[in-house]
C-alpha cells in the first residue's frame, strides 16, 4: 500500500480523485486551504483519508502534505478566468508560487512523481483544431499564463532533477460536485443550478462557442493511468485529456433544459474578456502514452450531472 497526496483534495476534482485512489486500496493524504475547496467534498471518505488543512505557501503543512509520498496529484488551483483577469496577482501567488514551492518540497523529500492538473486554455485562440501538444501555446488570460508556466516548471524538474513529473491538459470538466452557485463554477453547474430555482440563465457572446466537455470520471481515470506507466513513456511531457468531441454552448444549454424538462431560455450577454472561442483536443498522445479513453460519453455524463443536481440540490 502506497502513500499519495492530491492538493486540492477538498475541491471538485480532488474530491473526486480521493474516492477513486481509496477504491483502489491507497493511502491518501489530502491538502487544503479551503479557499474554494468545500469540507462536505471529502468528509465522507473515511478510514485511509488524511486531510492537512493548509496552503501550498505554507511551508509546515506543505512539508507534513509531502513527507513520505510516493505520487502526487497537484490538482489545487485558484481557477478561472474570469478571476485571474479581475485579481491577476492573487491567481499569480497561489498557481505559480503555489506550484514551485510543491516541486521544491517534493524533490526535498524523494517523491518519486507529480501529475499536475494543467489547462487547454495553454492553446488560446489560434487556428487549427483539433488541438495538438506539439501547438505552441498562446495564452491569452493571466490564468492560462500561470498554468502554462507550472507545465514548464514541472518540465524543467524533471529534465534536471530525479523527480518524474506529467502534464495533463483538462478540457473543460464537469460533473456532480462542481460547484454551482460560485461566479467562477463550470457552466454546466450554473445553468443546473439557476434552473433547478426558476432563474433565467446567461450565454455570454453567441453561444456557438465550442467546447471539449469531459466527465470528471474520464479525467480521474488518466490520472490514475498517468501515476503507473513508466517514466520514460510520460516524465516531463504534456498530454491533452479531453472526450475529442466538440459541442457548443447553446447545444448543451438545449440538451439540459430538455433533461429537466423546462422551458426557461437563455439570455446572451457580452463574451468574457480572456474566454477562448473554441476548443477541441486531439487525444491521440494520451491514447499512445498509457491507454487513456474516454469511459463516460458526453450525453452519459450530463445526464449524471443532472440527476446529482436534482437529487443533492444544486447550491450548496
Amino acid at each position: 500500500m502506497r502513500t499519495v497526496l492530491v492538493t486540492g483534495a477538498a475541491g471538485f476534482i480532488g474530491s473526486h480523485l480521493c474516492e477513486a485512489l481509496l477504491r483502489r486500496g491507497d493511502r491518501v493524504r489530502g491538502l487544503d486551504n479551503f479557499l474554494t475547496g468545500r469540507v462536505d467534498n471529502v468528509a465522507h471518505l473515511g478510514n485511509g483519508f488524511e486531510l492537512i488543512e493548509g496552503s501550498l505557501l505554507d511551508a509546515d503543512a506543505l512539508r507534513r502534505a509531502c513527507d513520505g509520498v510516493d505520487v502526487i496529484f497537484h490538482e489545487a488551483a485558484l481557477p478561472s478566468v474570469p478571476r485571474s483577469v479581475q485579481d491577476p496577482g492573487t491567481s499569480h501567488t497561489n498557481n505559480i508560487d503555489g506550484t514551485f514551492a510543491l516541486l521544491e518540497a517534493a524533490r526535498a523529500v524523494g517523491v518519486r512523481r507529480v501529475v499536475y492538473a494543467a489547462s487547454s486554455s495553454a492553446y488560446g485562440n489560434q487556428p487549427g483544431f483539433p488541438r495538438v501538444e506539439t501547438m505552441r501555446p498562446q495564452p491569452l488570460s493571466p490564468y492560462a499564463v500561470q498554468k502554462l508556466a507550472g507545465e514548464l516548471y514541472l518540465q524543467s524538474y524533471a529534465a534536471v532533477f530525479p523527480l518524474e513529473t506529467v502534464s495533463l491538459r483538462y478540457f473543460n470538466i464537469f460533473g456532480p460536485r462542481q460547484a454551482a452557485d460560485s461566479p467562477y463554477s463550470g457552466v454546466m453547474a450554473k445553468w443546473i443550478g439557476q434552473l433547478l430555482h426558476g432563474e433565467q440563465p446567461t450565454i455570454f457572446g453567441d453561444g456557438e462557442q465550442g467546447r471539449d466537455f469531459t466527465y470528471i470520471d474520464n479525467v480521474v481515470h488518466a490520472n490514475l493511468l498517468a501515476a503507473d506507466v513508466p517514466a520514460e513513456r510520460v516524465s516531463g511531457r504534456v498530454f491533452n485529456i479531453a472526450c475529442g468531441e466538440r459541442h457548443t454552448l447553446n447545444e448543451i444549454f438545449g440538451v439540459i433544459a430538455r433533461l429537466l424538462g423546462t422551458n426557461l431560455t437563455a439570455q446572451h450577454g457580452p463574451e468574457r474578456s480572456g474566454d477562448v472561442r473554441d476548443s477541441l483536443a486531439d487525444i491521440s498522445a494520451a491514447s499512445e502514452a498509457f491507454g487513456y479513453a474516454p469511459r463516460v460519453g458526453f450525453e452519459e455524463g450530463l445526464r449524471r450531472t443532472v440527476e446529482w443536481y436534482q437529487h443533492t440540490g444544486a447550491i450548496r
